[in-house]
């Protein structure tokens, strides 16, 4: 309920639920390995589904914030629809562990990195149609908002089919003779040129037959590609998912609190200060032998010397089964 009256009980019960969630990011962010804070954070920050958990809990602080105010509890409810969309797609991650819908992941992230990137070449031809477009079918609108949202909107709708036959066929009856525009029972202001419907049929093929034509051919490169490594890539998602777990609390949302709760000492107190061992186990397991992320100079330099030698003797051996192959012994025999 907006305020006065404040949150109900099982408003309070989920601030409560997000709130373990949000300890435990902070936990894997800044309370995990023992590195510097700075790349820790930096390496945590790196994970894509990282940044998906810190753009739910943002979003939802924004909007528990927005319903505290009566002026702004409205915006709370548009803000926590779009949080719980957010929340959602997260669960997309569980199939990590599905050896067919793991790589499905992959082929979908690749594809919409695709997708932004043919975006920024549509928009070239969108804003070049679209005013065009506008500049002869509605000379004389002034108003802003309108010419933005046909300048824009117009030539998105037709990618799909959207074809407006009133201002195609024309209506050149309805226009003045000094360039102003009739309004219709719709408000839209229609003076059409001559030019604008052949502006339109030019257009048209040419953005359905290649825009989209090179999307989906470029769609299927992707699925074909990642397809073909798809028992690599499943393999690589599921020992990130098994490692991540491992390292995590053996207790669920909310009960994970008391994970927390019991560990606040042995990360909060230097251990100097702690005169007796804790009674129990530490939920937050410790790998010491795990791989470094930075190394110091020299053995980073001793790291580039061994894979150095190791790569050289790898294309000595590569190499060496290329000639005794039957292959090259049949080239061999016939250049004799």
């Amino acid at each position: 309920a907006p305020p006065p009256d404040g949150p109900c009980a099982s408003e309070v019960l989920l601030y409560a639920w997000v709130f373990t969630l949000l300890c435990e990011e902070l936990r894997q962010g800044c309370f995990t390995g023992r590195r510097a804070l700075a790349q820790r954070v930096r390496a945590y920050l790196q994970d894509p589904w990282n940044q998906f958990d810190l753009t739910a809990l943002g979003l939802f602080l924004l909007g528990a914030v927005c319903r505290m105010f009566p002026r702004t509890y409205a915006s709370g409810r548009t803000v926590l629809c779009l949080d719980f969309m957010v929340f959602t797609l997260r669960l997309i991650h569980i199939f990590a562990v599905n050896k067919q819908l793991g790589p499905k992941m992959i082929i979908v992230g690749k594809m919409m990195k695709d997708v932004f990137l043919f975006l920024f070449f549509l928009a070239v031809w969108l804003v070049a149609y679209g005013v065009t477009t506008e500049g002869l079918l509605h000379p004389s609108d002034q108003r802003l908002a309108w010419i933005f949202r046909r300048v824009f909107y117009r030539p998105y709708l037709q990618i799909f089919g959207q074809i407006p036959l009133d201002e195609i066929d024309g209506l050149m009856c309805q226009c003045t003779r000094t360039g102003g525009w009739r309004v219709d029972e719709c408000a839209r202001p229609q003076c059409t040129s001559e030019c604008g419907g052949g502006d339109e049929e030019c257009a048209r093929p040419w953005c359905t037959s290649i825009c989209r034509e090179l999307a989906g051919e470029h769609a299927s490169y992707t699925f074909a590609k990642v397809q073909g490594n798809s028992d690599t890539y499943w393999k690589s998602q599921r020992y990130s998912l098994i490692l991540e777990y491992h390292n995590r609390p053996a207790l669920a949302p909310p009960f994970i609190i008391i994970s927390h709760v019991i560990a606040a000492p042995q990360i909060l107190v230097p251990p100097c200060l702690l005169f007796t061992c804790l009674p129990f186990p530490s939920p937050f397991p410790r790998t010491p032998g795990s791989p470094a992320r930075d190394l110091p100079p020299e053995q980073d330099a001793r790291l580039l010397t061994w894979e150095a030698v190791q790569k050289e003797n790898h294309l000595v051996a590569l190499g060496r089964q290329k000639r005794d192959s039957d292959t090259e012994r049949l080239r061999r025999t016939s250049q004799k």
